[in-house]
């Protein structure tokens, strides 16, 4: 007898997981399948998971294949799982390809091709519909996102779109998806799009999504000109979609505690904010290349200026911008001094130039400060006029955060509003006022 094991959430049960259970049904003679645990789900960064244990644990067995349903509690279990149960063959979907190689010291591994368009109506919960997202652009961030969008339940990315053919079916093959060929067939396979394009085509993509009635998550920064951000939000209120700008940043926990400490008064009044930001790009990148819409402001002043305007607010009384150029003169260094009622703030990015790369925020009774990464935040500490005195603080951030605004983003589809505040239309529409102020400077618009 062939024994085969194979593990899942099996949320919101839909035809990729009858299909995914039916083949690894066929490896071999018995089938084991390992349902998580809620708990186990969280502690490895699966998010919005619907439905119950025992509801999922039904709907494995209503399918017919599995011969035995087992619970999958922690990490390491699998191991003991296979050796327990005498396993011959482990499998999982293709999109856990090369993660579990290492299981073939124990048994066979055979990861499984993944079903591609997904259908909602086998849905067993028809409370919640798995929202189908569409990607525009194929670059770096793109691919980011799609693996993300694996840790969040609900959502399923269908196809992606690229203006150069070649480039989505180099990306669609790399991840198992589907080529729209079109901006229409896009939108009629999509509930969700996405919008990882260059920047200055953000403003005609996310209008022409939100124009077909699409939800829209668009890429940092979100668009070039005040104007824009404006129409834009009001064509999605018009059209009663949700819309905004994914700055992952803005969605993660451990940021959103930082923001509740700094704004507890534990450290008196905030009176300067000091955000920093650099890396050392390839000079080749588009980045470094691209004399319009490169450098490093476009690219990574939209994270610093988050926890800016969000702690010293949107009335910047006066801004000025210094650079160090590079290449054709993008900026490859860029520090931005604004002047708020309350205070000062100072935002550096750079690309060409590496600096420190802190967050630091000045109050009237003490301070906080949290290292680079700290747009990926998990620590940081409070100190005091008291040398001896800090509060440290600490929490989660996962893979490469963007699961935390995927997930936002299908919370407020279903209705829940409570993640709003995390990065307002109006912090989005400020951005593109100063991003637009940047490019008059530099006279590229």
């Amino acid at each position: 007898m062939t024994r085969v094991i194979t593990y899942g959430t099996f949320d919101l049960f839909h035809e990729g997981h009858y299909r995914l259970l039916q083949r690894a049904k066929a490896l071999g003679d018995y089938l084991i399948v390992g349902v998580t645990t809620e708990n186990y789900d969280r502690a490895r960064g699966k998010l919005n998971v619907v439905d119950d244990l025992m509801t999922r644990i039904e709907n494995v067995k209503r399918s017919g294949f599995a011969d035995e349903v087992i619970i999958e509690e922690s990490i390491g279990q699998k191991i003991s799982d296979v050796q327990k149960y005498k396993i011959d063959i482990f499998t999982v979907g293709s999109d856990w390809t090369g993660v579990f190689d290492y299981m073939s010291d124990y048994c066979k591994v055979v990861y499984l091709e993944r079903t591609k368009n997904v259908s909602s109506t086998m849905l067993r919960n028809q409370n919640f519909k798995i929202q189908r997202i569409g990607i525009i652009g194929t670059g770096r961030i793109a691919g980011r996102f799609l693996m993300e969008s694996k840790s969040v339940s609900g959502v399923s990315v269908e196809g992606a779109y690229n203006p150069r053919k070649s480039s989505a079916e180099r990306f669609a093959q790399r991840y198992g998806i589907e080529v729209f060929e079109t901006l229409d067939e896009l939108y009629e396979r999509s509930e969700i799009v996405y919008v990882a394009s260059p920047h200055e085509t953000h403003y005609e993509y996310v209008k022409g999504a939100l124009e077909h009635g699409k939800h829209v998550i668009c890429e940092k920064p979100f668009v070039l000109k005040n104007e824009q951000a404006v129409e834009l939000f009001d064509i999605a209120d018009r059209k009663n979609k949700i819309l905004f700008e994914g700055i992952k940043t803005a969605y993660c926990p451990g940021f959103t505690k930082l923001m509740d400490v700094a704004r507890s008064g534990l450290i008196g009044s905030i009176r300067y904010v000091d955000a920093c930001f650099t890396k050392l790009e390839d000079t080749a990148s588009r980045e470094l290349t691209d004399v319009k819409y490169g450098g490093s402001f476009l690219e990574l002043g939209s994270y610093c200026l988050l926890p800016v305007l969000k702690l010293m607010g949107r009335d910047c009384e006066s801004i000025t911008f210094d650079s160090i150029y590079g290449h054709e003169n993008i900026d490859i260094f860029t520090k931005a001094s604004l002047r708020f009622k309350k205070g000062l703030a100072t935002v550096t990015c750079g690309l060409g130039v590496k600096s420190e790369g802190r967050l630091l925020i000045a109050g009237t009774k003490g301070y906080i400060t949290a290292e680079a990464p700290w747009w990926k935040t998990t620590y940081f500490e409070v100190h005091f006029e008291d040398a001896s005195k800090v509060e440290k603080y600490s929490d989660r951030f996962l893979g490469d955060g963007l699961r935390y605004e995927i997930s936002d983003m299908l919370n407020q589809i279903n209705g829940n509003s409570k993640s709003e505040f995390k990065l307002t239309r109006s912090e989005s529409i400020t951005m593109s006022e100063i991003m637009e102020t940047f490019l008059k400077k530099e006279n590229r618009i």
